[in-house]
């Protein structure tokens, strides 16, 4: 029996069944964008590279001053910055719950369809802002989490919207920091994505790319670049790297990457009056 005649013999409803999947992911926005988990010490050219990337830009903030930057084009148009919840108070906590009401309210009115990329700044001051009104709800603001009660919560909320985010129909980045770590032994320091527990390696895997903004010095200044492979001192991946597309290297230019593998870098009309 040839493979033809195989096919031939695949009933109906079973072709409608796949037909209907292909349909909904031909239709699904989702599959157009993509996620990236962009991790950097601080002054390594995270926040300048999101001005690379596809317009507008809207960054949710929680890092103090860290979009001071890029002021020229927040009033340009090209950035929208929600700067307001770099504004949180440990003892008196309240950014984590307003930025629930913004995304609950943006989401519903569909806000995220006309936002070319959208970013979360950073995690782990995000994350921060979660665990301190997880320990408002317990009548503890301001001390130290309780390994056993304080820690899951804060886990099952940061995965939860962390889907939510990756589910918007537009590119999401969220920036990260690093943690060194020493091996005792060797001397060897290594860095890995700073949060909570086994987030360290669960969280990254929710995302399309793993990068690294790895700048490096030399005679003629400092040249920022993009690690999108590991090498011995950072991890690092991309799927969007099929094929050697991307090399371990980039030039810290988003809307580039993209045109080099392929993938739609088109920006959205800007959301100016």
């Amino acid at each position: 029996m040839t493979e033809i005649e195989q096919t031939d013999q695949i009933p109906l409803d079973i072709v409608k069944e796949a037909g209907e999947i292909k349909t909904m992911y031909e239709e699904d926005p989702a599959q157009d964008s993509f996620s990236c988990l962009l991790l950097g010490e601080a002054g390594s050219g995270k926040t300048y590279f999101l001005r690379t990337c596809r317009k507008p830009v809207h960054i949710d903030s929680f890092d103090p001053g860290g979009t001071k930057g890029i002021k020229k084009h927040i009033k340009s148009g090209e950035i929208i910055a929600a700067t307001n919840y770099e504004k949180e108070d440990p003892m008196k906590p309240w950014a984590f719950n307003q930025w629930k009401k913004d995304m609950d309210r943006r989401i519903k009115m569909g806000y995220f369809n006309h936002v070319g990329t959208y970013v979360l700044d950073s995690a782990s001051t995000w994350s921060d802002a979660i665990m301190n009104q997880i320990l408002k709800n317990a009548g503890i603001p301001g001390q130290a989490p309780r390994f056993t009660k304080d820690y899951v919560p804060q886990k099952m909320q940061i995965r939860n919207w962390i889907a939510v985010m990756m589910a918007l129909p537009c590119d999401f980045i969220m920036t990260g920091h690093l943690e060194a770590f020493k091996d005792e032994v060797s001397g060897t320091v290594t860095y890995r994505f700073l949060t909570t527990g086994k987030g360290v390696v669960t969280i990254p895997g929710l995302f399309d790319e793993l990068w690294v903004c790895d700048p490096k010095e030399s005679s003629k200044g400092v040249n920022y670049r993009i690690l999108t492979k590991s090498t011995g001192r950072h991890i690092a991946r991309s799927r969007l790297a099929e094929n050697g597309k991307l090399a371990q290297y980039e030039e810290p230019d988003m809307k580039k990457i993209l045109a080099k593998v392929g993938h739609d870098n088109a920006d959205k009309p800007l959301l100016t009056e």
